[in-house]
């Protein structure tokens, strides 16, 4: 694994899941997002997860369309994204995020 920080765009609202480990759950935030770049290119799609009290605040804050400083640990697994014909999926595990642009809320 490396660590590294990417600009990403979200593209799929950030959901809660709940991880149980000795009867303690830990929340973690999981959504799909985009690197930022100018060419468009299909495989630049990649898994962010983020875990504890961080993913409360992604949860709470960020939505679709934001763009992130996202700072983590980056691998790779085997593709998920059927549709599109990847065969490797980018995973990034986030110690840290910062807003870069975000949208503005409407009601």
């Amino acid at each position: 694994m490396n660590y590294t920080n990417f600009l990403i765009r979200v593209i799929s609202q950030p959901e809660r899941s709940i991880f149980n480990v000795n009867n303690e759950d830990i929340i973690y935030a999981e959504f799909i997002a985009k690197f930022y770049q100018y060419r468009n290119n299909v495989y630049t799609l990649c898994k962010i997860k983020v875990w504890g009290n961080l993913a409360y605040d992604v949860l709470r804050y960020y939505n679709k369309n934001d763009f992130l400083m996202v700072e983590g640990s980056l691998s790779t697994e085997s593709s998920t994204f059927e549709k599109l014909d990847i065969n490797t999926s980018i995973n990034i595990t986030a110690s840290k995020v910062y807003p870069f642009a975000l949208r503005k809320k409407t009601k």
